[in-house]
């Protein structure tokens, strides 16, 4: 596994997964996008309020109501590395008012054995990317990259790395770099990025794996130390904090996010909110709120987004097969 979690690394910090579907569920007989939408509408968020995933959802759903007339409630389904809201909103009916941001282990998952594939979803577009990044409390001894990597040579297997949920991206990030460096991490999962950097700040753990969003808020309130970013090039947001690959540990991974909804979502209904997500996303609003935490703001089309979404899924599929 951890030399599977290596080729990870290969996978650049780009695009967004985003996925399909055409499965009929219920009430999908009866929506139309004529008068949609005549009710307010639920956005299902994977992950606990506060992390990257629910910042992005935020201010989406500020932007779409503006844009549809609804009320939209952000619920957050947390569990299982994004099984629970993966899983809770593809069996809501196809009919437009459950919508959801769908994260990067959507491709994951089906290969980890859990029932969720891309084409359980219908895509919506894809609106971000996020970079990992590496950190630990402001009280650690540890002050750099190298001096945290010789600890977990040292002892291997003892160094706590706090992360989003078992099986999901920021696992994946930690075990990537534990093998380009040579080093065994300990990874300690949670419903989410928010939580994960909770126990780094509280000192329940000795480091922090989760995406710049997540951890730059902390870092600013000088409650983490970010070590490095698992990035190409240093963000835009952190300008101070080195690459690992600059601190000579080759490895680039990262998560990304989309909108999508159940499959089998009536075409006008699909594309009334494509159209939505897509104005939302290229907002100035939603673009600055990403841009100043750190990740890439993106607005592709449905089409765009579904293609790049079965090349991921089977590109994980290598990986974990």
């Amino acid at each position: 596994m951890r030399s599977r979690m290596l080729r990870l690394a290969a996978l650049a910090v780009a695009g967004t997964l985003v996925v399909t579907g055409c499965a009929n569920r219920g009430g999908s007989e009866t929506a139309s996008g004529e008068n949609f939408p005549e009710k307010d509408l639920t956005l299902v968020v994977h992950a606990a309020a506060g992390g990257g995933s629910d910042l992005t959802a935020r201010t989406l759903a500020k932007e779409l109501e503006a844009d549809l007339g609804r009320s939209i409630v952000v619920e957050n389904r947390t569990g299982g590395g994004g099984r629970v809201g993966l899983t809770y909103l593809k069996g809501r009916p196809a009919d437009g008012y459950s919508i959801g941001f769908i994260p990067v282990e959507v491709a994951m998952l089906g290969h980890q054995g859990a029932d969720i594939t891309p084409e359980q979803f219908t895509v919506l577009g894809q609106v971000m990317n996020a970079p990992a990044t590496l950190s630990v409390p402001t009280n650690s001894p540890y002050q750099s990259l190298d001096d945290l990597l010789a600890a977990a040579k040292r002892e291997p297997g003892t160094i706590t790395v706090s992360n989003s949920g078992a099986g999901a991206i920021w696992e994946a990030a930690t075990l990537a770099l534990g093998e380009a460096a040579g080093a065994t991490f300990k990874p300690v999962p949670y419903d989410g990025g928010a939580p994960a950097v909770a126990a780094g700040v509280s000192g329940e753990v000795q480091a922090v794996m989760a995406g710049v969003s997540e951890s730059a808020a902390a870092a600013g309130n000088n409650q983490l130390r970010i070590l490095a970013v698992l990035a190409p090039e240093r963000v835009s947001s952190l300008p101070e904090v080195p690459t690992a690959t600059e601190q000579g540990v080759d490895v680039v991974i990262g998560g990304w996010g989309l909108m999508g909804a159940p499959a089998g979502l009536p075409d006008e209904v699909r594309q009334r909110l494509a159209d939505a997500v897509r104005k939302a996303a290229s907002s100035e609003a939603f673009k600055d709120v990403m841009t100043k935490a750190g990740n890439t703001p993106l607005a592709t089309s449905p089409d765009e987004a579904s293609q790049f979404a079965k090349t991921e899924y089977d590109r994980f599929g290598q990986i974990y097969g």
